[in-house]
Protein backbone atom coordinates (compact mmCIF):
# COMPACT_ATOMS: atom_id res chain seq x y z
CA UNK A 1 0.00 0.00 0.00
CA UNK A 2 1.33 3.60 -0.76
CA UNK A 3 1.31 6.63 1.73
CA UNK A 4 -2.23 7.69 0.48
CA UNK A 5 -3.45 4.37 1.24
CA UNK A 6 -2.26 4.02 4.86
CA UNK A 7 -3.67 7.32 5.19
CA UNK A 8 -6.81 6.42 4.31
CA UNK A 9 -6.49 3.19 6.17
CA UNK A 10 -5.68 5.45 9.55
CA UNK A 11 -8.97 7.42 9.01
CA UNK A 12 -11.44 5.07 8.86
CA UNK A 13 -10.09 2.11 10.53
CA UNK A 14 -7.56 3.65 12.94
CA UNK A 15 -4.92 1.47 11.91
CA UNK A 16 -1.07 2.29 10.87
CA UNK A 17 -0.30 -1.57 10.13
CA UNK A 18 -1.89 -4.90 9.37
CA UNK A 19 -4.36 -5.45 12.13
CA UNK A 20 -4.31 -8.42 14.84
CA UNK A 21 -7.17 -10.55 14.53
CA UNK A 22 -9.08 -11.55 11.56
CA UNK A 23 -9.29 -8.69 9.07
CA UNK A 24 -9.24 -8.40 5.28
CA UNK A 25 -8.51 -5.07 3.67
CA UNK A 26 -9.19 -3.80 0.46
CA UNK A 27 -7.27 -1.10 -1.83
CA UNK A 28 -8.34 -0.73 -5.27
CA UNK A 29 -11.16 -3.35 -6.05
CA UNK A 30 -8.18 -5.73 -4.92
CA UNK A 31 -7.61 -7.35 -1.50
CA UNK A 32 -4.24 -6.58 0.02
CA UNK A 33 -4.36 -8.50 3.09
CA UNK A 34 -6.81 -11.19 4.76
CA UNK A 35 -6.07 -13.25 7.92
CA UNK A 36 -8.38 -15.35 9.67
CA UNK A 37 -8.45 -16.72 13.43
CA UNK A 38 -9.43 -20.49 15.08
CA UNK A 39 -13.28 -18.52 15.95
CA UNK A 40 -13.31 -16.37 12.74
CA UNK A 41 -13.02 -17.24 9.05
CA UNK A 42 -13.43 -15.03 5.82
CA UNK A 43 -14.64 -16.51 2.95
CA UNK A 44 -14.57 -14.91 -1.00
CA UNK A 45 -17.87 -15.13 -2.59
CA UNK A 46 -17.70 -17.44 -5.81
CA UNK A 47 -20.77 -15.78 -7.44
CA UNK A 48 -20.31 -12.10 -6.71
CA UNK A 49 -17.71 -9.67 -5.36
CA UNK A 50 -17.45 -9.34 -1.91
CA UNK A 51 -16.90 -12.40 1.30
CA UNK A 52 -18.45 -14.18 4.04
CA UNK A 53 -16.90 -13.64 7.65
CA UNK A 54 -18.87 -16.55 9.92
CA UNK A 55 -17.85 -15.96 13.41
CA UNK A 56 -18.43 -19.31 15.23
CA UNK A 57 -20.74 -19.68 18.40
CA UNK A 58 -19.07 -19.23 21.50
CA UNK A 59 -16.28 -16.33 20.26
CA UNK A 60 -15.64 -13.89 22.87
CA UNK A 61 -13.10 -10.71 22.85
CA UNK A 62 -12.19 -11.09 19.09
CA UNK A 63 -12.38 -8.28 16.17
CA UNK A 64 -12.74 -8.50 12.51
CA UNK A 65 -11.67 -5.61 10.64
CA UNK A 66 -12.65 -5.16 6.52
CA UNK A 67 -11.70 -1.71 5.57
CA UNK A 68 -11.70 -0.52 1.90
CA UNK A 69 -9.55 2.00 0.61
CA UNK A 70 -10.15 3.70 -3.18
CA UNK A 71 -7.17 6.28 -4.23
CA UNK A 72 -7.72 5.59 -8.72
CA UNK A 73 -9.73 8.43 -9.89
CA UNK A 74 -12.50 7.34 -11.78
CA UNK A 75 -12.68 3.64 -9.80
CA UNK A 76 -16.47 2.37 -9.27
CA UNK A 77 -16.95 -0.75 -7.73
CA UNK A 78 -20.02 -3.05 -5.48
CA UNK A 79 -19.58 -5.32 -2.78
CA UNK A 80 -21.22 -7.82 -0.76
CA UNK A 81 -20.17 -8.48 2.38
CA UNK A 82 -22.11 -10.70 5.26
CA UNK A 83 -21.78 -11.53 8.64
CA UNK A 84 -22.86 -14.90 10.07
CA UNK A 85 -22.28 -14.70 13.66
CA UNK A 86 -23.17 -17.69 15.83
CA UNK A 87 -25.24 -17.68 19.29
CA UNK A 88 -23.48 -16.38 22.29
CA UNK A 89 -20.51 -14.26 20.81
CA UNK A 90 -18.92 -11.32 21.84
CA UNK A 91 -17.02 -9.59 19.11
CA UNK A 92 -16.29 -6.24 17.34
CA UNK A 93 -16.28 -5.54 13.46
CA UNK A 94 -15.06 -2.59 12.35
CA UNK A 95 -15.48 -1.68 8.69
CA UNK A 96 -15.25 1.71 6.54
CA UNK A 97 -14.16 3.34 3.50
CA UNK A 98 -11.94 6.21 2.65
CA UNK A 99 -11.67 7.49 -1.21
CA UNK A 100 -9.11 10.19 -2.48
CA UNK A 101 -9.76 11.75 -5.73
CA UNK A 102 -7.46 13.45 -7.45
CA UNK A 103 -8.32 13.09 -10.91
CA UNK A 104 -12.00 14.26 -12.97
CA UNK A 105 -13.60 11.40 -12.66
CA UNK A 106 -16.09 10.22 -9.99
CA UNK A 107 -14.81 7.35 -7.61
CA UNK A 108 -17.31 5.50 -5.99
CA UNK A 109 -17.59 2.80 -3.72
CA UNK A 110 -21.02 0.54 -2.78
CA UNK A 111 -22.03 -1.75 -0.44
CA UNK A 112 -24.29 -4.01 0.92
CA UNK A 113 -23.42 -5.57 4.53
CA UNK A 114 -25.82 -8.04 5.79
CA UNK A 115 -25.61 -9.78 9.93
CA UNK A 116 -26.97 -12.38 10.62
CA UNK A 117 -26.61 -12.56 14.75
CA UNK A 118 -27.48 -15.27 16.73
CA UNK A 119 -29.12 -15.61 19.78
CA UNK A 120 -27.61 -13.88 23.10
CA UNK A 121 -24.46 -12.45 21.21
CA UNK A 122 -23.59 -9.03 21.20
CA UNK A 123 -21.69 -7.49 18.53
CA UNK A 124 -20.56 -3.89 18.23
CA UNK A 125 -20.02 -2.75 14.61
CA UNK A 126 -18.39 0.43 13.79
CA UNK A 127 -18.22 1.87 10.62
CA UNK A 128 -16.48 5.26 9.37
CA UNK A 129 -16.76 7.15 6.22
CA UNK A 130 -13.98 9.50 4.96
CA UNK A 131 -13.09 11.50 1.68
CA UNK A 132 -9.81 13.24 0.18
CA UNK A 133 -7.85 15.02 -2.96
CA UNK A 134 -8.27 18.13 -4.62
CA UNK A 135 -9.89 16.65 -7.91
CA UNK A 136 -12.74 17.97 -9.64
CA UNK A 137 -14.32 14.18 -9.75
CA UNK A 138 -16.34 13.41 -6.82
CA UNK A 139 -16.39 10.95 -4.05
CA UNK A 140 -19.22 8.66 -3.71
CA UNK A 141 -19.83 6.25 -1.30
CA UNK A 142 -23.92 4.64 -0.84
CA UNK A 143 -23.39 1.76 2.27
CA UNK A 144 -26.80 -0.33 2.86
CA UNK A 145 -26.75 -2.48 6.04
CA UNK A 146 -29.39 -5.20 6.68
CA UNK A 147 -29.41 -6.65 9.83
CA UNK A 148 -31.26 -9.42 11.40
CA UNK A 149 -30.96 -9.88 15.39
CA UNK A 150 -32.02 -13.27 16.95
CA UNK A 151 -33.58 -13.95 20.22
CA UNK A 152 -31.71 -11.80 23.02
CA UNK A 153 -28.97 -10.42 20.67
CA UNK A 154 -27.40 -7.01 20.42
CA UNK A 155 -26.25 -4.71 17.93
CA UNK A 156 -24.03 -1.47 19.00
CA UNK A 157 -23.70 0.28 15.42
CA UNK A 158 -21.65 3.51 15.16
CA UNK A 159 -21.67 5.39 11.92
CA UNK A 160 -19.30 8.32 11.24
CA UNK A 161 -18.78 10.87 8.54
CA UNK A 162 -16.92 14.06 8.91
CA UNK A 163 -15.29 15.21 5.67
CA UNK A 164 -14.62 15.33 2.58
CA UNK A 165 -17.22 12.38 1.00
CA UNK A 166 -19.71 14.38 -2.03
CA UNK A 167 -22.35 12.06 -1.83
CA UNK A 168 -23.93 9.38 -0.08
CA UNK A 169 -27.22 7.52 0.41
CA UNK A 170 -26.60 5.29 3.96
CA UNK A 171 -29.55 3.18 4.11
CA UNK A 172 -30.17 0.52 7.51
CA UNK A 173 -33.06 -1.87 8.37
CA UNK A 174 -33.17 -4.49 10.79
CA UNK A 175 -35.70 -6.85 12.53
CA UNK A 176 -35.46 -8.04 15.49
CA UNK A 177 -36.59 -11.02 17.59
CA UNK A 178 -37.67 -11.46 21.06
CA UNK A 179 -35.83 -9.86 23.60
CA UNK A 180 -33.54 -8.20 20.85
CA UNK A 181 -31.67 -4.71 20.83
CA UNK A 182 -30.27 -2.59 18.52
CA UNK A 183 -28.70 0.49 19.20
CA UNK A 184 -27.58 2.73 16.64
CA UNK A 185 -25.25 6.27 16.94
CA UNK A 186 -24.75 8.71 13.83
CA UNK A 187 -22.26 11.47 13.47
CA UNK A 188 -22.25 13.60 9.94
CA UNK A 189 -21.29 16.85 8.76
CA UNK A 190 -21.61 17.94 5.27
CA UNK A 191 -19.53 20.73 3.65
CA UNK A 192 -19.24 22.44 0.47
CA UNK A 193 -21.96 20.97 -1.93
CA UNK A 194 -22.21 18.11 -0.21
CA UNK A 195 -25.31 15.70 0.11
CA UNK A 196 -26.26 12.78 2.82
CA UNK A 197 -29.15 10.75 2.78
CA UNK A 198 -29.91 8.42 5.80
CA UNK A 199 -32.49 6.47 5.96
CA UNK A 200 -33.42 4.07 8.95
CA UNK A 201 -36.14 1.31 8.54
CA UNK A 202 -36.59 -0.94 12.01
CA UNK A 203 -39.17 -3.78 12.43
CA UNK A 204 -39.59 -4.48 16.15
CA UNK A 205 -41.27 -8.24 15.91
CA UNK A 206 -39.96 -9.70 19.36
CA UNK A 207 -41.51 -9.31 22.36
CA UNK A 208 -39.51 -7.09 24.72
CA UNK A 209 -37.34 -6.32 22.09
CA UNK A 210 -35.75 -2.25 21.23
CA UNK A 211 -34.31 0.00 19.15
CA UNK A 212 -33.07 3.26 19.86
CA UNK A 213 -31.64 5.46 16.82
CA UNK A 214 -29.93 8.79 16.99
CA UNK A 215 -28.31 11.04 14.75
CA UNK A 216 -26.13 14.00 15.47
CA UNK A 217 -25.31 16.14 12.27
CA UNK A 218 -24.19 19.41 11.20
CA UNK A 219 -24.36 20.98 8.04
CA UNK A 220 -22.08 24.07 6.64
CA UNK A 221 -21.91 26.01 3.24
CA UNK A 222 -24.19 25.02 1.02
CA UNK A 223 -24.73 21.58 1.70
CA UNK A 224 -27.94 19.44 2.04
CA UNK A 225 -29.17 16.68 4.23
CA UNK A 226 -32.09 13.89 4.61
CA UNK A 227 -32.63 12.19 7.65
CA UNK A 228 -35.51 9.81 7.72
CA UNK A 229 -36.11 7.31 10.13
CA UNK A 230 -39.22 4.72 10.71
CA UNK A 231 -39.48 2.65 13.47
CA UNK A 232 -42.09 -0.07 13.46
CA UNK A 233 -43.66 -1.95 16.62
CA UNK A 234 -45.18 -5.13 15.87
CA UNK A 235 -45.20 -6.47 19.30
CA UNK A 236 -44.69 -5.21 23.03
CA UNK A 237 -41.46 -3.43 22.32
CA UNK A 238 -39.71 0.28 22.89
CA UNK A 239 -38.25 2.14 20.04
CA UNK A 240 -36.87 5.80 19.97
CA UNK A 241 -35.45 7.93 17.04
CA UNK A 242 -33.67 10.97 17.34
CA UNK A 243 -32.41 13.84 15.17
CA UNK A 244 -30.60 16.55 16.51
CA UNK A 245 -28.78 18.81 13.91
CA UNK A 246 -26.82 22.12 13.74
CA UNK A 247 -27.70 24.25 10.67
CA UNK A 248 -24.70 26.42 9.36
CA UNK A 249 -24.21 29.30 6.32
CA UNK A 250 -26.80 28.40 3.30
CA UNK A 251 -27.04 24.81 4.32
CA UNK A 252 -30.52 22.50 4.32
CA UNK A 253 -31.54 20.06 6.66
CA UNK A 254 -34.79 17.82 6.83
CA UNK A 255 -35.69 15.39 9.20
CA UNK A 256 -38.63 13.18 8.47
CA UNK A 257 -39.31 10.39 11.90
CA UNK A 258 -42.01 8.10 11.99
CA UNK A 259 -43.44 5.65 14.29
CA UNK A 260 -45.95 3.07 13.40
CA UNK A 261 -47.57 1.05 16.65
CA UNK A 262 -48.98 -2.45 15.21
CA UNK A 263 -49.35 -3.22 18.99
CA UNK A 264 -51.54 -1.99 21.86
CA UNK A 265 -48.20 -2.88 24.16
CA UNK A 266 -45.87 -0.71 21.46
CA UNK A 267 -44.35 2.22 23.48
CA UNK A 268 -42.64 4.63 20.65
CA UNK A 269 -40.97 7.68 20.62
CA UNK A 270 -39.26 10.27 18.03
CA UNK A 271 -37.92 13.74 18.57
CA UNK A 272 -36.30 15.73 15.52
CA UNK A 273 -34.61 19.10 16.51
CA UNK A 274 -32.89 21.69 14.13
CA UNK A 275 -30.80 24.89 14.75
CA UNK A 276 -28.43 27.14 14.51
CA UNK A 277 -25.63 27.68 16.94
CA UNK A 278 -26.65 29.93 19.62
CA UNK A 279 -25.60 33.57 19.66
CA UNK A 280 -24.17 33.31 23.99
CA UNK A 281 -22.61 29.76 23.06
CA UNK A 282 -20.24 31.72 20.85
CA UNK A 283 -20.02 34.87 23.24
CA UNK A 284 -18.76 32.46 26.27
CA UNK A 285 -16.14 31.41 24.35
CA UNK A 286 -14.92 34.61 22.78
CA UNK A 287 -14.60 35.99 25.94
CA UNK A 288 -12.24 33.40 27.20
CA UNK A 289 -9.87 34.24 23.82
CA UNK A 290 -11.23 32.41 21.16
CA UNK A 291 -12.45 33.63 17.71
CA UNK A 292 -15.53 33.43 16.67
CA UNK A 293 -14.40 30.52 13.98
CA UNK A 294 -12.64 29.15 17.03
CA UNK A 295 -15.58 29.08 19.14
CA UNK A 296 -17.66 27.93 16.16
CA UNK A 297 -15.33 24.84 15.82
CA UNK A 298 -15.36 24.12 19.39
CA UNK A 299 -19.16 23.97 20.16
CA UNK A 300 -19.35 21.80 16.37
CA UNK A 301 -16.31 18.99 17.71
CA UNK A 302 -18.08 19.35 21.29
CA UNK A 303 -21.57 18.44 19.40
CA UNK A 304 -19.92 15.37 17.43
CA UNK A 305 -18.37 14.01 20.21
Amino acid sequence: MDEIQKNLLEQVAGLHEMPSGAFNIRANGQSVGRSTTAHIDIVTKEDKQGIDIIIKPGTKKESVHIPVVLSQSGLTEMVYNDFHVGEDCDVTIVAGCGIHNSGDKDSRHDGIHAFYIGKNSHVKYVEKHYGSGDGSGERIMNPETIVHLAENSFLEMETVQIKGVDSTKRSTSATLADGAKLVVTEKLMTHGKQYAETSFNVDLNGEGSSANVISRAVARDDSRQLFLAKINGNNKCAGHSECDAIIMDHAKISAIPEITANSLDAELIHEAAIGKIAGEQIIKLMTLGLTEAEAEAQIVNGFLK
